[in-house]
């Protein structure tokens, strides 16, 4: 994991923690990913994110992309556009592969933008 990285603090909280029930990623009708063991990270005052085993994800949707964004908290994310026979959702997945320490529970994990995709907690 790299060891850089703002160390969250009363300014800027994050937790990541186990989520306690089963997370579904589904666009329309598609599932596209359902996990035991994903996690909840809360950060600071944004909505808490849904981060789902890479494991847990269907495979055959996923397009690595080009895109990288920086987060001075996380680290550099990696973006997967997601691809369901002629719908293509560009960069609608996001990964921190070498998450900076305070979060490196995240690595090996995948996070989705709400809109098209909807991540449901507790079915």
């Amino acid at each position: 994991m790299a060891q850089n990285g703002r160390v969250p603090g009363e300014d800027h909280p994050i937790t990541v923690e186990p989520t306690t029930e089963a997370v579904r990623v589904s666009v329309g009708d598609r599932l596209i990913a359902r996990s035991t063991t994903a996690l909840t990270l809360r950060e600071a005052g944004y909505p808490p994110v849904r981060y789902v085993p890479l494991a847990d994800v269907d495979p055959g949707v996923l397009r690595r992309s080009a895109t990288t964004t920086y987060c001075p908290h996380k680290g550099t994310a990696a973006y997967y556009d997601l691809v369901l026979g002629d719908e293509e959702l560009t960069d609608a997945v996001w990964a921190y592969e070498q998450p900076y320490d305070a979060v490196s529970d995240i690595a090996d994990h995948v996070a989705f933008y709400p809109g098209p995709v909807k991540v449901t907690v507790g079915t």
